[in-house]
Parts: C-alpha cells; structure tokens; sequence
C-alpha cells in the first residue's frame, strides 16, 4: 500500500509538472483538432508531429533561412547594381550597334 501511494504521489507530481508546462493543454488541442478533422489523416502520428510544431525547432530554422532569404535578396541587389555599373562601363568602351539589345 505504501508502494501505491509513492508512485500515485508521483505520477500527480508529474502530471502537475506536464500541466505546468503547458504539454497537457497542448496534447489536449492537437488531439482535439485530430477529432475534428472531417478527413483523417492517413498517418496520425505525423500530424500530432506536425501540429505540436517540433515548433521550437521549426521555427528556429524558419528564422535562420528568413534571415539567409534577406542576406540573398540584398546580395543579389548589390550583385544587380554592380552588374548595371559593369555593363554601362562595358558601354563606353565598346558601344553596341543596337544597346540594350543584349538586356
């Protein structure tokens, strides 16, 4: 009986713990959301994955490749306006019969 009451003491400590933490009312939504799908997923594990978010992961690398998206746009605009700079150089030292023609 002693033995019983330990791990009951336990499992309420951990279910406090899960209930701190916000994992049980975030397992509750997911699955509720499961439930309200009107079409199942074929895979249900894959959708609580998708839906629980690994979130903290995914949007860490959300934000690296949102980060690396914005050092690439502006890369490339340094890249186009040293291009343009290039090309009207280009202009000046041997002028094409039609310019623009090449764009």
């Amino acid at each position: 009986s002693c033995h019983f009451r330990a791990s009951e003491s336990k499992r309420e400590h951990f279910r406090r713990y899960l209930e701190k933490a916000g994992v049980l009312d975030s397992l509750t939504s997911v699955l509720v959301a499961l439930y309200e799908e009107t079409e199942k997923p074929n895979n249900a594990l894959d959708f609580l994955k998708q839906h629980l978010g690994v979130a903290g992961q995914e949007s860490a690398d959300t934000e690296a490749l949102q980060q690396e998206l914005r050092d690439m746009r502006q890369r490339c605009e340094l890249l186009a306006e040293e291009n343009k700079d290039l090309k009207n150089r280009l202009q000046r030292y041997e002028p094409t019969q039609e310019d623009g023609a090449a764009e």
